[in-house]
């Protein structure tokens, strides 16, 4: 595994499908993201690609996910 590090918006799109999120809408440069279980919504900003790490790590807090669990999704593609 390596660190982590800024990530394609592509790429952490397809790891919130991956850990059960769904797109809910796009408004204003901004996709909302969210789950049954979460007490608030994922907010990724369209317009920033890649990601960076601070945002990604917020996220990983807000869906309860590991940065090691986001790190073997990465390296399982």
């Amino acid at each position: 595994m390596g660190k982590l590090k800024n990530i394609p918006l592509k790429t952490f799109r397809r790891y919130l499908l991956y850990c059960g999120l769904k797109h809910i809408r796009t408004k204003g440069g901004h996709e909302i993201w969210s789950a049954k279980n979460l007490t608030r919504p994922v907010v990724l900003q369209t317009h920033v690609d890649p990601i960076p790490e601070f945002i990604i790590k917020n996220n990983l807090r807000t869906i309860q996910k590991t940065e090691e669990h986001l790190l073997k999704f990465l390296d399982e593609r």
